[in-house]
């Protein structure tokens, strides 16, 4: 629902965690309270009440007379939208997980005593609700109507609290207070055990947005990618909260090691770097991580009596963790750096290190001693090598450096608080040693991580974000001389489908003695501004700030400074901002807003495409740029296409470019109101009609991704390899070495 309004960055899903680890907090906080202050009798009445007042919100969905966002950074705006459109009845839905414990653990039932079982299938439940909706729910039903469905289990869900209570009352329950202690549970709450569970809660939740955010943004921004990572989430959960963990132990913690030890040396090296062992380790280091801190969470629970108070600290744990990474780490890291942090940060998590064990002298010396041993080749090591005469070869002393605490972490096997001093200096030598992290100039925004660097050749200023390649331009000619050259290339060089598009409609328009109006949603570099033309009326819609600077007001890339003077640019999403331009102004209108490669679904519906279509002139052109590594783009469209009979398309493939900076293959959709204005771009080389692979068609309503996904997996299995994209290239994206 709010991906029109806020595109589909991994900066909104990553707010978005924040606001439900939020509200999960203020329903654990309610239950805490009303178990602690309401008398056992009455518990039920207070919160079947709150429940029926919470459905006067429903049903789910965007306030009709909201504002638009603010331009820059909207992360108070998405949390005030939250808040409204769905917080009172997330916030009833939240306490029923401690509250119907509580509830059970005053049955007599043989398992009161210990109830905390609930909770395991408490989040099997969201698991399946999780991995359900995006692949079966919204392409089957559609926002609409499972907004109506929720609201009616919703009521369902109010009739079968209050007969959960009526039974509770029933069975005449033995009061909370007089619940026996369960042997091997922590005897009294304390400040220790508190400040534990807050721990063991947040640096999962904080690695959860960081591991996708990571993979979003420096490994391959594939759609859904981050059902994954929420997916293992809640699955560490389900395994945890059982008397006997499924996997020992003593098999856990090693492998848990394993992980943490061999995801920071593959982020200490820049040699062996493919997508899909990058990913692997996060994703496996992100698992045993939280199944490591959820499993200590649990052994360090308390007795029934106080379990509403565990639940409570453990979601302030998940709320800083979710502050942190969310809105904290994007305002003081230019990288990613939050990742490789949390991952050292995890060893802390492990049984002992902090919960049940005091630090002695002794203990202390060693980590002090650690630290001032590690500190001094973290800082000047790589100079020692150079004054010394060692020589590293390709791979240079940074993963050097870090296999050699790997293996001082190992040897510390059993002495925890050591471990996590060395695992800390590895994390020091990722940040101050790593090359891929010292790679040009990194800037970060709501929008995600943007960087500006040179070629290997030094002939281009490329700039990249996440995984994508979003412009470059030759700052030197062949002989090695600096040069000013406001030539586009990449996706935009003079032979491109999309500059074919601007020439071929400036073409007819001077014919027909006119001077056209030309739009483009997505700014990057600003090269197509090098095609304007005098006395043409171009217009620019970008929804980051932060592209803006770099494209007009930074030294990186002159394409707007040197072709277009007083370029007009509109900040904001390109929809909403679009919606207000007049009707029939634009002769070309190019869509070319993708971030990495995650798919801007809002402007590629049949709802978007009649924007589109209205905002057209009657001979004039709509132009989509389609290329992507995951999805088949193509086909979508052609099904979209059925459902917007004022439109008429095609794509245009192009297989000719060179594969470097200057030239860069891609694949774009035109369309117009009539074939007329379309025969030119018929006449193009690699004009195809769309290809027809039975897909649904995507509205604002229903956007089904995994049908696309496996169709593009099942033509590019059976046909010959070829470049769409820079990173399907043999080349990898610069800006992104860990592109596949």
């Amino acid at each position: 629902m709010v991906l029109p309004v806020l595109g589909g960055s991994s900066s909104v899903w990553a707010v978005a965690l924040c606001f439900f680890q939020a509200a999960l907090l203020a329903g654990y906080g309610y239950a805490h309270l009303l178990t602690r202050y309401v008398a056992p009798g009455s518990t039920g009445f207070v919160h079947v009440a709150l429940v029926l007042a919470a459905m006067l919100t429903l049903p789910i969905g965007l306030p009709a007379d909201w504002s638009d966002p603010p331009r820059g950074e909207p992360y108070l705006w998405q949390l005030g939208v939250f808040t409204i459109a769905v917080g009172p009845a997330f916030v009833a839905v939240a306490a029923n997980a401690p509250l119907l414990q509580a509830w059970f653990a005053r049955t007599g039932h043989p398992h009161a005593r210990d109830p905390y079982f609930l909770y395991a299938a408490s989040n099997l439940g969201s698991l399946i609700a999780l991995l359900s909706y995006p692949f079966v729910l919204e392409p089957a039903f559609g926002l609409t109507a499972l907004s109506r469905y929720w609201s009616i289990l919703y009521v369902v869900l109010a009739a079968a609290l209050a007969a959960c209570f009526a039974l509770v009352r029933i069975a005449g329950g033995v009061a909370l207070a007089s619940v026996k202690r369960e042997p091997g549970h922590a005897s009294d709450v304390t400040l220790t055990n508190r400040l534990g569970w807050c721990w063991l809660a947040l640096v999962p939740a904080a690695l959860l947005t960081a591991v996708t955010t990571h993979i979003a943004t420096d490994i391959a921004s594939a759609p859904l990618l981050w059902v994954i990572p929420l997916a293992l989430y809640l699955a560490t959960f389900v395994l945890a909260f059982q008397d006997r963990l499924p996997i020992p132990m003593w098999l856990v913690l090693p492998a848990q090691l394993a992980a943490v030890l061999f995801a920071l040396l593959e982020l200490s090296q820049a040699k062996y770097d493919k997508w899909t062992l990058t990913s692997g380790a996060a994703v496996t280091v992100f698992f045993l991580s939280s199944l490591v801190a959820h499993r200590t969470l649990y052994l360090t629970r308390p007795r029934a009596r106080d379990l509403t108070e565990f639940y409570l600290w453990m979601a302030l744990g998940g709320v800083l963790g979710g502050l942190f990474s969310a809105l904290i780490a994007p305002k003081i890291f230019s990288e990613v750096l939050e990742y490789p942090l949390l991952i050292a940060l995890t060893m802390a998590c492990r049984p002992g290190v902090f919960i049940g064990r005091t630090w002695g002298w002794r203990e202390l010396f060693w980590i002090g001693g650690i630290a001032a041993v590690g500190l001094p080749f973290v800082l000047r090591g790589d100079i020692w090598a150079i004054q010394l005469g060692f020589s590293f070869g390709e791979w240079g002393f940074t993963p050097v450096l870090t296999f050699a605490f790997a293996v001082a972490a190992i040897a510390f096997w059993g002495y925890g608080a050591r471990q996590l001093t060395v695992v800390l200096l590895m994390f020091a030598t990722i940040v101050n040693l790593s090359p891929s992290l010292t790679r040009g100039i990194a800037m970060r925004s709501y929008y995600g991580v943007y960087r500006v660097m040179q070629s290997p050749n030094g002939a281009f200023n490329v700039l990249s974000h996440g995984t994508t390649l979003h412009g470059a331009q030759r700052i030197r000619g062949v002989d090695g001389h600096l040069v000013v050259d406001t030539t586009p290339g990449t996706y935009y060089y003079a032979d491109s489908p999309m500059a074919h598009a601007v020439k071929i409609v400036q073409v007819r328009l001077y014919d027909e003695g006119k001077k056209g109006r030309f739009g483009v949603v997505g700014l990057g570099t600003g090269s197509l501004a090098c095609y304007a033309q005098k006395g043409e009326a171009w217009r620019f819609f970008e929804i980051d700030p932060l592209v803006i600077d770099i494209a007009a007001k930074s030294t990186y890339f002159t394409f707007l400074a040197n072709c277009m003077h007083g370029t007009d640019i509109v900040v904001g999403d390109a929809r909403l901002k679009l919606a207000r331009e007049p009707d029939k102004s634009f002769d070309l209108l190019i869509i070319d807003a993708f971030t990495s490669d995650a798919v801007p679904v809002h402007l590629m519906t049949a709802e978007a495409l009649k924007l589109y279509a209205s905002k057209l002139k009657d001979d004039g052109i709509l132009v989509l740029h389609i290329s992507n590594r995951y999805l088949d783009l193509n086909s979508v469209l052609g099904a979209t296409l059925r459902l917007v009979p004022e439109l008429k398309g095609f794509i245009v493939t192009d297989e000719d470019a060179e594969g470097g900076y200057a030239e860069t293959s891609s694949i774009v959709a035109v369309f117009a109101k009539g074939e007329e204005p379309l025969l030119a771009f018929r006449a193009l080389k690699g004009a195809q009609d769309f290809h027809d692979a039975g897909l649904r068609p995507w509205t604002d309503d229903a956007s089904d991704l995994l049908g696309p996904f496996l169709s593009r997996w099942r033509r590019s299995s059976s046909a010959p390899r070829r470049c769409d994209t820079p990173a399907s290239c043999a080349r990898p994206p610069v800006g992104s070495k860990r592109a596949g």
